[in-house]
């Protein structure tokens, strides 16, 4: 595999740090060997949230699970741990919380069209009062969610026991449908007025053993309810959404349009960005993902089929048509091929915490961008290179339009994204850093080490043909390890505080930690 930043420039200061060393931390969902894959399992959206101390996986039908960090709870802060000297876990762990239905397969009987449940994106909101709230969507409705304990209480220390409870209702019964008549307050007509009911006999000195019940709370459950339903405002596929940073309003991005919500008012939105045409045979690109800035609440990025990146500032105009500065990196003269705009399409974009950098995945490679320099990334990451002699086969079985995902560090330091045979990559992105780590989605990450870029450049000629759509057998690597293009790890995210990372690898999560 080719590895390591292009044009990263000269080490600043001091040499970079070395690699980090991944370790196998856990696997929800572990398929057991010869077990069955069902398609609606398959893993369609991994997210963090904001802490770090919950994470949301969507699925194919429609199902979102929540997990929750374990290694953390009920110990106080890091800084109070540190000062009583405690051991901090080396990694996250986490534990299975929750899972709710968050869409059905639904049917749009104008256009004769199904909507799958799939789950295209998962964003979380700001938590308040332990109360979780995130979003979620499929590719017409997006949802808002609010997850909470709720306390299921219990009526304890009652004064009768089991089978007197069940005699008694009886009696009540029979005297229900009892053909005598009552009046209106409860008299009898057949009893002169003041006439004890006999019915009720009372010992001497009443019943001794008579106690109040007692309400108690036996445990906690949680609840997910839909609070929020925004439909009908996309004539396309949704591919993102976006919270921002004034925890007020979100995006939702289809192919040609993006739309601006307030999360409080589902029936309507502002259209914000509207790249269709007025003629459709017009059209040559369309948006593939867009995202807020995490600290400017009028800035926002998107990204298109044609491998640009667009920078918008809502308050230049109500309608972002005409973006503010716009990223591309123009393609060397004589190496335009029929795959070239295919594979420049950019599937994901990123920004940096900070904010200065935006992180954007294209079919081939991994690019990292300066908000301030438009003229080209100020690096370049290969992610699979060695595919790139396949890209007729690719194009054949329809590969080449699988759409990965990227993720950064909380500090800025590593990015990171997948590949096939559910391998995925992490890189340095310091200035002057080589580090360009190959790890595969198993309980054994490095059981899968692939050459570096020293070995001679013959083996790219050396593969074996690609299998053709429908077959089974993986096609074999340049030095000997199998590929399968069937097996992607498509979707992963980095933990925003430590260097941790939850990635995909069909209906399994795997998580590793450095």
């Amino acid at each position: 595999m080719g590895n390591g930043a292009e044009d990263a420039g000269p080490p600043v200061g001091s040499s970079p740090p070395p690699p980090l060393e991944w370790k196998f931390s856990q696997v929800f969902g572990e398929r057991a060997t010869g077990e069955e894959l069902q398609e609606v399992d398959i893993i369609s959206a991994i997210e963090f949230d904001k802490s770090g101390d919950h994470l949301a996986t969507g699925d194919r039908g429609g199902r979102v699970v929540l997990f929750e960090r374990t290694d953390v709870k009920n110990l106080g802060s890091r800084k109070d741990l540190e000062a009583q000297d405690y051991p901090i876990s080396r990694h996250p762990e986490f534990r299975y919380k929750t899972e709710f239905q968050s869409h059905e397969p639904e049917f749009d009987y104008l256009k004769s069209l199904e909507i799958e449940e799939k789950i295209n994106k998962i964003k979380w909101c700001q938590a308040a009062n332990h109360v979780l709230f995130l979003l979620s969507t499929n590719d017409k409705t997006i949802k808002y969610w609010k997850v909470q304990e709720k306390k299921v209480k219990k009526i304890s220390e009652m004064n009768v026991d089991a089978s007197q409870a069940v005699q008694n209702d009886n009696i009540a019964s029979s005297s229900m449908i009892s053909p005598r008549g009552y009046l209106p307050n409860g008299g009898c007509p057949e009893r002169p007025q003041g006439h004890l009911n006999n019915d009720l006999s009372m010992p001497p000195g009443g019943f001794p053993s008579l106690r109040l019940p007692v309400v108690r709370n036996q445990e906690t459950s949680l609840i997910a309810r839909c609070r929020r339903t925004y439909a009908h405002a996309h004539d396309y596929h949704i591919n993102s959404i976006s919270n921002n940073s004034d925890g007020e309003t979100f995006i939702s991005a289809d192919d040609l349009r993006i739309n601006l919500w307030n999360l409080e008012i589902s029936n309507q939105s502002f259209n914000i960005v509207d790249v269709k045409p007025a003629n459709m045979e017009d059209l040559t690109e369309v948006i593939t993902s867009a995202e807020f800035h995490p600290t400017h609440c009028n800035m926002l990025a998107y990204s298109s089929s044609k491998g640009s990146i667009r920078l918008v500032d809502l308050r230049q105009s109500a309608l972002c048509d005409n973006h503010s500065k716009m990223f591309e990196e123009h393609e060397a003269p004589g190496s335009r091929s029929f795959f070239t705009e295919i594979i420049a399409s950019i599937s994901d974009v990123k920004f940096a915490k900070d904010g200065r950098h935006i992180l954007s995945r294209d079919y081939m490679t991994l690019k990292l961008w300066d908000i301030n320099m438009e003229s080209g990334p100020v690096a370049t990451f290969q992610v699979h290179e060695y595919l790139r002699p396949k890209l007729c086969d690719l194009y054949e079985n329809d590969s080449i339009f699988d759409k990965f995902d990227c993720c950064l560090s909380g500090d800025g330091l590593h990015v990171a994204t997948g590949s096939y045979s559910n391998l995925f990559r992490v890189f340095g992105c310091i200035p002057g850093s080589n580090e360009a780590t190959t790890l595969e989605a198993s309980k054994n990450p490095m059981r899968r080490q692939v050459q570096t870029p020293s070995r001679p450049a013959k083996s790219l000629g050396s593969f074996t043909r690609v299998v053709r759509r429908g077959a089974e057998s993986p096609g074999v690597e340049a030095n000997g390890n199998s590929y399968d293009f069937t097996t992607k790890l498509l979707h992963l995210a980095w933990h925003p505080t430590e260097n941790s990372i939850a990635c995909a690898a069909m209906n399994s999560l795997y998580m590793y930690s450095a």
